[in-house]
């Protein structure tokens, strides 16, 4: 019998039975397909916000090139270099929350962009209001501030310019900026530094254009000295920790991830853009319990989830490294365990006492 309508031949994933209801959670892959393809010998940078941190960490344990552009000396003992941010992402510049903070760190880096509210003084300690929490206690003096400065946005440069793949975490749209140029803060002001004023900073929440508008600057720049780079866009399944809004904050996630997917959809008609849908295989109907009590903070298992689907329809050639001679029961079992469902999320301080 010839086909009575466009629905008749739909393959399975199109229909919510059989891809959604009659589907095991581990089941169900609503990635279907990739174009992109991604080498162990490629170079891949990471950003966004700090669910973007378990790709990083996913990718170096699958051997595939993480590259890293900012390290920590040799004889800085793991822990301390995790504690400074180094290995994190490639480059030293911590969570990323919007693609305008992306859009300010690119301009910053190539000296086109210089915020008037460039440094924060706490009881004689200097802090980057850009990357408030990379430097526990902050730096000594201004000096080795503006020498730590000048080390990352070459490394930022470095990475800009040398990646074959760049995989982008979208995570907010809600953003404090300054009244007096709109440098964009990745913390309110107050929260890890600086000094909250009312009549210097603004509360913004992007729109779908003008998230658009930011990466697709980005992406040009980019492209001008680095033609080849290939773009991965995913939209982070963590809520907001708190918002800035007077309403519900369920009501500001809703519209700050329904913004983002819109905007990422809108992105990945661009030329050797890909979505990768990380939010779906966490938050969609029929997906496992993925997140821990306090429903934000994804389970080991949901990124594990997120990731097995990654490997197979964009990363395929992966070597896994063998797992660390780590006995349960010891302190570093422990610490390991931890440290494999945490990521350093700065907008969590939003919802502290």
């Amino acid at each position: 019998m010839p086909s009575r309508h466009p629905y008749d031949d739909a393959p399975g994933y199109r229909r919510w039975r059989s891809a959604v209801a009659d589907a095991a959670p581990a089941a169900i892959d609503p990635v279907v397909a990739m174009d992109l393809k991604i080498s162990p010998e490629d170079r891949v940078v990471t950003a966004g916000s700090c669910f973007a941190q378990h790709i990083a960490r996913h990718l170096r344990l699958n051997g595939f090139d993480f590259l890293q552009t900012e390290t920590a000396h040799p004889i800085l003992p793991p822990a301390v270099a995790e504690a400074f941010q180094y290995g994190v992402y490639s480059a030293r510049y911590g969570n990323i929350y919007t693609t305008r903070q992306l859009r300010q760190l690119q301009q910053r880096a190539y000296g086109r962009f210089a915020p008037q509210e460039d440094v924060w003084m706490h009881e004689g300690r200097v802090f980057d209001p850009f990357r408030p929490t990379i430097q526990p206690n902050g730096f000594a003096t201004l000096q080795e501030f503006h020498a730590d400065r000048r080390q990352h946005f070459a490394a930022v440069r470095r990475a800009l310019e040398t990646m074959d793949v760049f995989v982008f975490t979208l995570g907010l749209t809600e953003c404090w900026a300054s009244r007096d140029d709109g440098a964009v803060f990745p913390l309110c002001p107050g929260v890890a530094g600086g000094v909250y004023d009312e009549a210097r900073h603004q509360f913004n929440n992007l729109s779908v254009a003008e998230v658009v508008a930011d990466f697709t600057a980005f992406l040009n720049d980019v492209r001008a000295l680095n033609p080849k780079v290939k773009v991965v866009l995913t939209v982070s399944p963590v809520p907001l920790a708190a918002t800035g809004l007077d309403r519900h904050v369920i009501v500001s996630t809703a519209y700050s991830k329904a913004v983002l997917r819109v905007a990422a959809e809108t992105l990945a008609g661009l030329d050797e853009v890909h979505y990768f849908p990380s939010y779906e295989v966490v938050t969609g109907p029929g997906a496992g319990d993925y997140f821990t009590k306090d429903r934000r903070t994804v389970t080991e298992a949901g990124v594990e989830q997120v990731m097995r689907l990654f490997f197979s329809h964009v990363a395929p050639g992966g070597r896994p490294k063998p797992p660390s001679p780590i006995t349960a029961g010891s302190d570093d079992f422990l610490t390991q365990s931890r440290a494999v469902v945490d990521a350093i999320c700065d907008e969590a301080l939003l919802d502290m006492d």
